[in-house]
């Protein structure tokens, strides 16, 4: 006897049955308070990248193609950890793919001047404040939220880390306190800034550079006394804002927000057909990737404008930067007061090689 006559209700169960499973969500995007999670060599959703990456994530936001997703960061030899928002490459269940070339890409960090360990913990507590410490129990970072109605922790499609409440208003969001990185979608309120790292092995908050949101505009700086300035896009006559004013990422722009005018674009970037980002580096370039089937700069926003010698630190210390070409002074009679550190890298600077000093500052004589 034929299967539909003994079951003719099976195919239409099966079928119920296989549409529940293609509808169920893979990505774990929020979390409920009471959560913790620890940076374990065992933990969940662990994956090693062939450039000495490791990423434990807690949150992912989608699946199948780049997504965010939040957890322990390391990169090198993995003694230290950030707590971080990063891309990564997913499948259609949500696994972390492609660990030879998807490498996860940094937008945010929370530690990143005090990094943690192996066995470090994340808890978002009952109080609802999310809390970071090192494997021996020492407060690393915390959003300082307790007590203030949160109800539950969330990670959003555009790379936002948001505590909520119970009517899902924002108490807390990572977009309000940016690193050196920007996802689009993102605003730079005015008086907001990127602070470039102390290199790209050193993740410390401490270098040179910062880019900054004003009332006018943008600007990048020297955080020097007074601030230097290497770079500026602005919008004149303008009354202050209180710091209401804006730029935003846009698909294609950093583009300005102001209540008595239209949006106006400051800067164009390239329009994105996949995940993008900028990334104020540790030399003082603001710079562009996008996943093309790898990660490719895409832009170098600010040398646009004036050019290789305008940064500060172009040709490292002592170091004349002419035409985008890095050269040592010279001197206009036979002294050599300076040579290159290395002459197949102009760009590092150059050492003394005859003292100067103001003392003899007659005898020290250099060419124009």
């Amino acid at each position: 006897m034929a299967l539909s006559k003994i079951f003719p209700f099976a195919f239409i169960l099966l079928s119920c049955s296989f549409h529940l499973i293609s509808g169920q969500r893979f990505d774990y995007p929020t979390a409920n308070l009471s959560t913790t999670w620890v940076n374990s060599i065992s933990a969940p959703h662990s994956v090693d990248f062939t450039d000495g990456s490791k990423v434990r994530a807690i949150l992912l936001r989608g699946t199948l193609g780049p997504r965010y997703a939040c957890g322990f960061y390391c990169n090198g030899n993995c003694e230290s950890y950030l707590f971080a928002i990063f891309i990564v490459q997913t499948n259609s269940a949500s696994f972390i793919t492609s660990p030879a070339i998807g490498f996860p890409q940094v937008v945010w960090s929370a530690n990143r001047n005090n990094p943690v360990k192996i066995n470090s913990t994340l808890q978002l507590t009952a109080e609802g404040d999310l809390v970071l410490r090192d494997a021996d129990g020492t407060l690393a970072w915390s959003t300082n939220t307790a007590g203030k109605s949160v109800a539950g922790l969330s990670l959003t499609d555009e790379g936002n880390l948001v505590l909520f409440d119970s009517n899902n208003a924002t108490v807390w969001q990572s977009f309000d306190h940016p690193t050196d990185a920007f996802v689009p979608g993102q605003k730079l309120v005015s008086g907001m800034k990127l602070t470039a790292s102390v290199s790209r092995t050193n993740w410390t908050e401490g270098g040179l550079f910062a880019f900054s949101a004003t009332d006018e505009g943008l600007v990048a700086f020297v955080e020097t006394n007074p601030p230097q300035r290497y770079f500026s896009s602005s919008i004149g006559e303008l009354s202050p804002s209180g710091g209401a004013n804006y730029v935003k990422y846009l698909n294609g722009s950093l583009s300005f927000f102001a209540d008595s005018i239209d949006p106006l674009i400051l800067v164009s970037i390239s329009p994105a057909s996949s995940a993008q980002y900028m990334k104020l580096e540790s030399n003082g370039h603001l710079k562009v990737y996008e996943w093309q089937g790898q990660w490719n700069q895409v832009g170098d926003l600010l040398t646009g404008f004036h050019g290789k010698c305008n940064y500060p630190t172009v040709c490292g210390r002592y170091g004349i930067c002419t035409m985008g070409q890095c050269s040592c002074p010279t001197s206009s009679n036979s002294t050599t007061y300076f040579r290159p550190i290395n002459n197949r890298r102009p760009d590092l600077g150059c050492s003394e090689v005859t003292k100067l000093t103001c003392n003899d500052s007659n005898n020290q004589t250099f060419g124009s």
